[in-house]
């Protein structure tokens, strides 16, 4: 990626955060895909505490392809959060566009059984 797409998300990401926020109630589930791996956080940003983070650098987390770790990535954050009592909650998918492994997170966190 170039500084001008670097920059691009980065603002995306900053007018996505003005409308989204977690609480206690309803915590945010933040997205980080980088080149090789990905990163999620449920975060409570009334507190600036994180309840529950995970990546794909995890033994725990399995697949052949970046698709197949994303999907059992967001089912594992999802267990994470469950078991802090976590169960409804806000999706910040960080400003990158909602499909391939953004969209697998998604979809595994809520066969997991989030709600967002």
């Amino acid at each position: 990626m170039n500084i001008t797409e670097i920059s691009n998300r980065k603002k995306r990401h900053f007018h996505i955060r003005k409308t989204i926020s977690g609480t206690a109630k309803r915590p945010r589930l933040s997205v980080f895909v980088s080149n090789l791996e990905v990163y999620v956080q449920i975060i409570d940003d009334k507190t600036g505490h994180t309840l529950a983070s995970a990546s794909s650098l995890l033994s725990e987390v399995t697949g052949k392809t970046g698709i197949e770790k994303a999907r059992n990535l967001g089912e594992f954050i999802a267990k994470r959060a469950q078991e802090k009592g976590v169960t409804k909650v806000v999706f910040d998918r960080g400003g990158y566009a909602y499909h391939g492994r953004v969209q697998a997170i998604a979809e595994g966190a809520r066969s997991g059984g989030l709600e967002f």
